[in-house]
């Protein structure tokens, strides 16, 4: 099997690039060590907060996050990926300069949500990525109903992403039940994780697992099948 390196732009935060790579290592098709891929891994937790930067007028990271990713071209990736949603609402501004391939994580994730839960699903994110309508537009584009939680359970959302974070896994699961709950007693839809710390939260709950559609996960098959195809 030909395969393509991977450059992953990580930090972002790190428990969640942590989780990618270990998403990668078990779903990829391999019976020893020289059938997986080669991948470099750039962890840049310096990257200025991309949710506040969309909604409060934070410190733009796009110069930076542009420059590690022609970081990992130069190191010879042939293929870019980042397990950060948020960071796309900065990516989609110099996409089409980047010399190689960059596998989309809302693309990614909404074909997974289309997939697994047809009927439409909710989107839990960060304020930033809901703010800037990253996967509306998407939604909208492919006719995928995407349903945004109301203005109190988004910050029971971002609370939770600032909790795993900082460590605060159990915590974080436990607010995950509790914003999860909320939301099926409005409707009984699955959960699509669009920011990469809720996967985390999400499995780490008592919430039934097949009603996550989660974007680490999602990113990481779509990685596979672009450096393997």
């Amino acid at each position: 099997m030909t395969k393509k390196i991977l450059g992953v732009l990580g930090g972002m935060g790190p428990a969640a690039s942590a989780e990618f790579m270990r998403l990668l290592a078990v779903r990829f098709p391999a019976q020893r060590d020289q059938d997986h891929p080669i991948v470099y891994l750039l962890s840049d937790p310096t990257i200025p907060d991309r949710s506040t930067a969309v909604t409060s007028g934070g410190t733009d990271p796009g110069p930076q996050i542009r420059a590690d990713l022609l970081k990992l071209v130069s190191w010879g990736a042939q293929v870019l990926a980042v397990p950060c949603n948020s960071a796309h609402c900065f990516i989609d501004r110099f996409r089409s300069e980047l010399p190689v391939p960059l596998v989309h994580i809302v693309d990614a994730t909404l074909a997974a949500a289309s997939a697994k839960a047809p009927n439409g699903s909710w989107m839990v994110a960060t304020l930033g990525t809901i703010q800037a309508g990253l996967y509306q537009r998407r939604a909208a584009q492919i006719g995928y109903r995407l349903a945004v939680p109301p203005e109190e359970i988004k910050q029971k959302i971002q609370n939770i992403i600032v909790d795993v974070k900082a460590g605060e896994l159990t915590k974080a699961a436990g607010k995950m039940e509790s914003a999860v709950g909320q939301l099926w007693n409005i409707e009984k839809l699955p959960v699509t994780t669009a920011c990469t710390e809720l996967p985390l939260a999400y499995e780490a709950s008592s919430l039934p697992q097949e009603l996550n559609v989660s974007s680490l996960s999602a990113l990481a098959d779509a990685c596979i099948r672009a450096i393997t195809e």
